[in-house]
């Protein structure tokens, strides 16, 4: 016997995207929209600039589960050392993080894995179509318990 499984609504989770480029963040934004995801997406061009909205944040809005969506080259603080910066604030280390980037170079690799990142994807294996990027992304936190406060 097989029932009908009606696929989920999308959870309360809040997307910071930590993009510098400016096409990379507005087709980012277009593929949720196609997949008629609508949760809420926050965007900042750098890591300095995301940590400041982190630690800025109240502790109530925190409590909500977050998806980081960032990308490795940036300016003033790259991909990988905001990520090392937030495993080790004790407030952030557990908020869920996502590659999003052009490198595929091996160093880059390892080094987002050795920050226990949650996946690293490069633009050009998520095609140039993001909308596979924002159903994985759905399907992801669909199946997935996320932490939600402390």
């Amino acid at each position: 016997m097989t029932e009908d499984i009606q696929p989920p609504t999308t959870s309360p989770v809040k997307i910071l995207l930590v993009e510098d480029d400016d096409a990379d963040a507005k087709a980012v934004r277009r593929a949720f929209k196609s997949a008629r995801i609508s949760n809420e997406i926050v965007r900042v061009t750098d890591g300095i600039a995301a940590l400041e909205l982190l630690r800025t944040t109240t502790d109530d809005a925190l409590t909500e589960p977050f998806i980081l969506l960032v990308d490795i080259n940036m300016p003033r603080m790259n991909g990988h050392e905001f990520v090392s910066e937030l495993r080790n604030d004790p407030k952030l280390s557990r908020l869920v993080v996502f590659i999003l980037t052009t490198s595929n170079a091996h160093y880059d690799l390892k080094t987002a894995y050795q920050n226990n990142v949650a996946g690293y994807i490069v633009k050009e294996d998520a095609g140039r179509d993001f909308l596979r990027l924002a159903d994985t992304l759905a399907c992801y936190w669909r199946l997935v318990e996320l932490p939600i406060g402390d």
